[in-house]
């Protein structure tokens, strides 16, 4: 399985963007699916995930009601919309699909993007 993430940019503070996270390959060994970010000199931080129906989403609460996770399984990819961008948002955004169709976050992604930045100016 590989997944291409894609969709970051340079935005201003307040501003949305709308990451895609596309699967190729065995994708019938995709299941949830998570985002993740990361800044330099920083752990890795979970943002949200997505269960493989769709039915269940799941946030990290500094981003709760500001973006939304949703997934297009016809076309193998996931989304993140992102709005009203702020300063601490600003990272490298990485998607990880699962294994396991629900999510947990005891569980441990079988498979990684490559990430895309994303730059938030005040």
């Amino acid at each position: 399985v590989q997944l291409q993430a894609s969709g970051g940019g340079l935005v201003q503070a307040g501003d949305s963007l709308r990451l895609s996270c596309a699967a190729s390959g065995r994708t019938n060994s995709v299941g949830a699916v998570g985002w993740f970010r990361q800044v330099p000199g920083k752990e890795r931080e979970f943002v949200a995930a997505i269960s493989w129906s769709g039915g269940s989403t799941y946030y990290v609460d500094s981003v709760k009601g500001r973006f939304a996770i949703s997934r297009d399984n016809a076309k193998n990819t996931v989304y993140l919309q992102m709005n009203n961008l702020g300063p601490e948002d600003a990272a490298v955004y990485y998607c990880a699909a699962y294994q396991s169709r629900v999510y947990s976050s005891t569980y441990l992604p079988a498979y990684w993007g490559q990430g895309t930045q994303v730059t938030v100016s005040s």
